[in-house]
């Protein structure tokens, strides 16, 4: 064992240098694997160490009605110190700036949190603002309104000064506050017109124990609080869902590192391919000097692990700088920040993966070894004329190794093989294209092309060539760049804003019936046309075919989902179906004769949830009273219509009576507009709420902003680990392209035209892993559009554009700087290296 150590070592003088570059891409996947894994167990053990102050108490119940005077008993019986909130979305008005925006109110009643804190802006605005009936406005919703600490905010008919700006709150990333800001004041001072009928509002009790563990409380009451709709939190569920989330994400960033390592892998195959091939004849001398094939091979193998060594050990250097910014990346998705570091077992782990996959991938190259003739020595020899059954056995290995790393990520056989059969699928698209490709190169060339042309061309299909690797490498990277970009281009054209006529774009909710006469005529008042008003009734399920709710809920072999039992609908009536319904089955019935059960119009996307068919029979509570229903027709509804769309349609003539809110419909040309038809509503309405569409659209481009700096890192890092691919492909090849050269400049061909052939070469490549990346990403955009989305496919063009420019920019400088003198060397020098 010791000749093979020193052997390894030894055979390695000259090519260090070479072999580096190989290095540096497995580095890369283990340094950022390494990086994550840290962040993440150091997030947590943040959980774990503050799972109580994420809460904010010992036991919290949430509720979406009002706690019963049942419930209230048993809470009274729980003892303790207790404190109340209710949440529910309201118009939040700045009198100073006449500005208005929808925000999420947070009404307390107590000293919750009883644990952690809400960190404002003064310090301790948080310990006195309800004493002083004061408010706390998210410091996102204050910047956006020019709003200061001491101005006044009005929610309802209720005007409260603000005592700070929240910076950060118990469980609540700052990402929510730009989706939907809160705007937190005290209970006893609410305008309770906002929480009246058809609100949406929900109710939580907090509790603070000195003596027995919430845990304990919490299992003793669990079957009543359940039967009531109470879900309970406690810091230990708390911990659980949070960890849960925390393991997504790390799944989920983890994938971005071993996509590198695979990459990285792929150039450890390539380079040892090359290397081997360079070390043939001293194998064969190793042989003619009686060392067994198998201590030869085990020379090269030792090279590979101790190059694995290396390359998970810089790794973990790169990490130790890589987690650093994690926390920069991740800013504003976590409720909680936390003190990172590197971890042990995440240092473990990577360097572990890195001599693992070193290894795994050394082996397909390696395994050629065992064909070298001694006769080498003597004259040329192919090796490798027949098949070696034992590369099966190594592609085998290869597919249990991706498996195994999957399992660790996702601790289930079923998820970790189909995370292992989607790299493989995706790896393998990209090859067998990356193959078809360098196979339709060594059939286009004509030999009217300029020579620089031609040769660059053949070299993607010479013996030898990098290209399945290099276009692989840099496919996989930008597929990963653009699919982000067709997908947020896709997802924001769901939210239509035509520019056509008549078109709505701002909406007017919560109109109660004696509101709806003077919000229209704000809106008319305001130049702005009324283009809709619709009544919205609030009902919930109580029966359906005869069985009541309760029951069905209970039976498992029915079908259908729990939520569409549950939930509490909000429908209206009319005689009409919408320019975005189509009616899918059945008839719809415009007006109620008078008799019978009532026909209603299901929309599809509720039928397989709801477990309902064409004439079965529902029974509906509508304000206490029964109203009996048959499902007459089934109809397809395009949610990505903006405007007023529903489950369920009823016919007029049924619900005019019932208590219900008004929807109202306008469309402003302009933001400024729409600021002041929204501030002279509310103003007069304090209870009506306003949604704007071009915010929501501001909106989602925000949200992608932060959360597509994530996917960016994931591509970029693929990127990236792709081009140093590329550099140690072209490093561990310049022996045969000096040689190559030689023989050029031996035909006759100058510098200039080598390297003309180079530039060629290179930004072929990189046009065509550009090509493959853009086109694989459109097919995975239609998909994703199709069947998950269920929207049309939108191409971001200029972005692709971008991409199809940058990337062969990239891959051009790249390699022309690796390959810096290979066609500068005089031809004298190369042959007596020869």
């Amino acid at each position: 064992m010791l000749w093979i150590l020193r052997m390894a070592w030894r055979d390695t003088r000259g090519s260090r240098t070479r072999l580096t570059a190989f290095l540096l891409s497995m580095a890369l996947g283990v340094g950022a694997l390494v990086a994550i894994r840290s962040f993440t167990d150091s997030l947590r053990r943040t959980v774990a160490d503050e799972s109580r102050g994420l809460l904010g108490a010992d036991l919290g119940w949430e509720r979406d009605g009002p706690i019963t005077p049942d419930l209230q008993a048993l809470a009274d019986s729980l003892g303790g110190e207790q404190a109340q909130r209710i949440t529910f979305p309201s118009m939040a008005i700045f009198p100073r700036t006449g500005g208005t925006r929808l925000s999420t109110v947070r009404a307390t009643r107590g000293g919750y949190p009883f644990y952690g804190t809400i960190e404002t802006a003064p310090a301790g605005a948080a310990r006195t603002y309800l004493a002083r009936e004061e408010a706390l406005v998210d410091a996102a919703l204050m910047d956006a309104q020019n709003a200061r600490v001491g101005d006044s905010i009005q929610v309802g008919d209720e005007r409260y000064r603000i005592a700070g700006r929240v910076l950060r709150s118990t469980r609540e990333a700052s990402l929510a506050s730009l989706v939907s800001p809160r705007v937190y004041v005290p209970l006893d001072r609410l305008d309770t017109a906002l929480v009246g009928f058809g609100s949406r509002v929900e109710h939580e009790r907090f509790f603070k124990f000195e003596g027995e563990g919430s845990s304990a409380l919490a299992l003793r009451s669990a079957d009543r609080l359940r039967a009531a709709d109470v879900d309970v939190n406690t810091p230990a569920s708390v911990e659980q869902d949070t960890g849960n989330a925390l393991g997504n994400l790390d799944r989920f960033l983890s994938l971005a590192a071993f996509v590198a390592v695979l990459l990285g892998g792929l150039g450890v195959a390539s380079s040892v391919h090359v290397f081997v091939q360079s070390r043939l004849e001293t194998v064969a001398v190793l042989r003619c000097l009686g060392a067994p094939i198998r201590s030869t091979v085990a020379i090269y193998l030792v090279q590979a692990a101790g190059m694995g060594l290396a390359a998970g050990l810089f790794g973990a250097l790169v990490a130790a700088g890589a987690v650093q910014l994690l926390p920069g990346l991740l800013a504003g998705l976590l409720p909680f920040e936390a003190n990172v570091g590197l971890s042990v077992g995440a240092v473990a782990l990577g360097v572990a993966l890195g001599v693992s996959a070193t290894v795994l991938f050394a082996l397909l190259p390696l395994i050629g070894l065992r064909r070298v003739s001694p006769l080498r020595v003597l004259r040329v020899t192919d090796d490798a004329g027949t098949r070696d059954p034992l590369r099966w056995a190594i592609y085998a290995l290869v597919g249990l190794g991706v498996f195994g790393f999957a399992y660790t990520q996702a601790g289930r056989a079923d998820v970790a093989a189909g995370y292992a059969a989607g790299v493989a699928a995706v790896l393998g698209i990209l090859g067998l294209v990356a193959r078809g490709l360098a196979w339709v190169a060594s059939r286009v060339r004509r030999p009217s092309w300029p020579f620089a042309l031609r040769q660059g061309v053949a070299s993607l299909h010479r013996p030898r060539n990098q290209t399945v690797l290099l276009l692989v490498a840099l496919g996989l990277g930008t597929f990963l760049v653009a699919t982000l970009a067709v997908v947020q281009s896709t997802l924001a054209g769901q939210v239509e804003l035509s520019g056509e006529s008549g078109r709505p774009n701002l909406i007017f909710f919560d109109v109660q019936p004696d509101q709806r006469a003077g919000v229209a005529a704000s809106v008319r008042t305001a130049g702005l046309p009324v283009i809709e008003e619709v009544p919205v009734v609030t009902m919930r399920i109580t029966s359906i075919g005869g069985t009541p709710v309760a029951t069905l809920r209970e039976d498992n072999t029915r079908g259908g989902e729990g939520w569409a039992l549950e939930r509490e609908y909000r429908s209206t009536y009319r005689d009409r179906l919408t320019e975005s319904e189509t009616l899918t089955e059945g008839a719809f019935t415009a007006r109620y004769a008078g008799s019978g059960p009532v026909p209603i119009s299901v929309a599809a996307d509720l039928v397989e949830d709801l477990a309902v068919a064409l004439g079965d029979t529902l029974v509906w509570d509508v304000s206490g009273r029964p109203v009996e229903t048959v499902v007459a027709s089934f109809r397809t509804v395009d949610w990505r219509r903006f405007g007023t769309n529903f489950f369920v349609v009823f016919p007029a003539g049924v619900l005019e009576p019932a208590p219900q809110q008004s929807v109202i419909l306008t469309r402003a040309p302009d933001d400024a507009s729409s600021a002041r038809v929204q501030s002279a509503v509310v103003s007069a309405y304090p209870n009506v709420s306003a949604f704007d569409l071009s915010l929501a659209l501001s909106l989602l481009d925000t949200v992608f902003g932060r959360v597509g700096a994530v996917l960016r890192f994931m591509a970029l890092l693929a990127i990236a680990t792709g081009l140093v691919v590329l550099i140690g492909a072209v490093l561990v090849s310049r022996a045969q392209r000096a040689s190559e050269t030689v023989l050029f400049k031996t035909l006759g061909a100058s510098s200039r035209q080598v390297g003309a052939m180079l530039v060629a070469e290179y930004a072929l490549l990189g046009i065509l892993g550009a090509l493959v990346g853009i086109l694989l990403a459109a097919a995975a955009g239609w998909a994703l559009a199709e069947f998950v989305f269920d929207a049309p496919l939108a191409l971001p063009w200029p972005v692709l554009g971008i991409a199809l420019v940058a990337v062969p920019a990239l891959t051009l400088a790249t390699g022309l700087l690796a390959s810096r003198g290979v066609y500068n060397q005089p031809p004298l020098a190369v042959l007596r290296g020869e």
